[in-house]
């Protein structure tokens, strides 16, 4: 008996640079609660800030800028996001008095930001109509 045909699966390779993205944004959202907690009055608004600041990160991350978004941008409006994100995350560190974790994590999530707009740059270049 033959074979149903089916749709070739199109998954994205996951390479070094995509696991450093994933653990960049995941830091992100700790260090947005970790700021949370630490910088203001417990318990409120302590509490409001610690879940609410890394709550309101996952969902504009998860409706503008992951793979699978709600809400698709173009390169600008994705990196426009992922600059807020990551750059909360670095000036809260610079708040909290650690300006050497604060730049540490800028250049890399800077660097890694870089790496994939290109990326994602080239493989649009690829599907576009000739």
């Amino acid at each position: 008996m033959p074979e149903p045909l089916t749709a070739p699966e199109t998954r994205m390779p996951v390479g070094p640079n995509e696991v450093l993205r994933f653990l960049l944004e995941l830091f992100a959202i700790f260090t947005l609660g970790y700021w949370g907690y630490l910088a203001w009055p417990f318990p409120w608004p302590g509490v409001l800030f610690m879940i609410g600041a890394p709550l309101f990160a996952m969902i504009v991350w998860g409706l503008f800028r992951s793979p699978k978004a709600r809400i698709p941008l173009d390169p600008v409006g994705r990196g426009i996001v992922e600059i807020a994100v990551m750059g909360s995350a670095a000036i809260a560190w610079a708040m909290l008095g650690q300006p050497i974790v604060a730049i540490i994590f800028a250049i890399v999530a800077l660097v890694s930001g870089t790496v994939n707009l290109r990326r994602e740059m080239a493989r649009e270049r690829q599907e576009e109509p000739r």
